[in-house]
């Protein structure tokens, strides 16, 4: 079948490289509608992305990359791009994601040194062309519309649900609010174990684009109560501990006791979680891309552990738990 957009996109390197690429291979797609090719030229290798101009806004990216780099932060290198046609040439940090790291005995290093890279993404609020877009009450509830648009009427074929309609507009007010409340920092937004490269034992960053300022807990909920691996809260309590010190010696917690820090982080978690379970339903029903279902016990699992927490958030894990018993009769 042929791929026009892979093939204008060899001959887009051919004009930056010479002599010409000739092995360029795909290495996947994401989440979104951009790819990545692997190819090497004069013993040196590197990352093509396609990322088509009509749905892949770029400049996000390239902007986040030279902040990163102005930072400190050990980011890819942007050798090349054209944002007009939607291509780019990076660095290769190679192929071994954390995930492929992390076990009951590494996981402390490797989240130890992830979270150490979060107060320099935090500082992070503005780029050349001006601030990073907000985490604001429009993008929340947008989001959090994708869990009865996606996962409830799409995936679970369930039109409507006395219980559900009862709580969920309170409960979107509360996850809100709880987003906004807490101080605002830069914010990566998708930092977790598929979006962090172990490099020469060293972690880097990849696919920040969608950076914004937002909540202070939310990356690292993101990264310990990641999506696609979970630990057990007695082995993540004592990073968490650490990071909180760490953000209060730092004055970013305006005062909040662990307490209050903790509410916070496992309400964003949650909001964070029931948006998920919305894109991965729409990724597979919208998108054709099944895979991301096998995640769905697990991000429903951290669903149900963070609602039962609170009073206030009690009866979504009751009915959090009736959608685990549907999928598990689907599968």
């Amino acid at each position: 079948m042929q791929d026009s957009r892979r093939d204008q996109l060899q001959g887009w390197l051919n004009q930056c490289f010479s002599p010409s690429i000739q092995d360029l291979v795909l290495i996947f797609g994401d989440a979104s509608y951009r790819r990545y090719f692997r190819f090497s030229h004069q013993g040196h290798s590197y990352i093509a992305v396609d990322a088509p101009p009509d749905k892949e806004n770029s400049a996000p990216f390239v902007a986040m990359t030279r902040a990163y780099h102005q930072a400190g932060l050990p980011a890819p290198e942007i050798v090349h791009s054209d944002l007009k046609l939607g291509f780019m040439c990076q660095s290769d940090l190679g192929d071994e994601h954390l995930q492929r790291r992390l076990s009951a005995s590494t996981l402390a290093h490797w989240y130890q040194q992830a979270l150490s890279l979060l107060p320099k993404i935090g500082a992070i609020t503005a780029t050349e062309t001006g601030p990073l877009p907000a985490y604001d009450e429009t993008l929340l509830r947008q989001e959090l519309s994708l869990l009865p648009q996606w996962f409830l009427k799409v995936h679970l074929d369930q039109e409507q649900c006395r219980e559900f309609d009862a709580l969920w507009p309170s409960l979107c007010d509360l996850l809100v609010d709880n987003a906004l409340s807490q101080p605002q920092v830069g914010v990566h937004r998708d930092y977790h174990c598929r979006n962090l490269m172990v490099v020469d034992q060293q972690l880097a960053i990849i696919d920040y684009q969608g950076a914004v300022l937002g909540p202070v807990t939310y990356d690292p909920v993101s990264l310990l109560k990641d999506c696609y691996v979970r630990w057990t809260p007695e082995q993540l309590t004592p990073l968490l501990d650490s990071h909180y010190r760490r953000l209060s010696a730092l004055g970013w917690l305006n005062g909040a006791d662990r307490q209050q820090f903790q509410r916070w982080y496992d309400l964003t978690g949650l909001q964070r979680h029931l948006k998920v379970l919305g894109i991965f339903a729409r990724l597979c029903h919208r998108d054709g891309k099944p895979g991301y279902l096998a995640d769905l016990p697990r991000v429903l699992d951290y669903v149900i552990e963070a609602a039962d927490r609170y009073d206030d958030t009690r009866p979504l894990a009751v009915l959090a738990r009736q959608w685990r018993h549907q999928l598990e009769a689907q599968a």
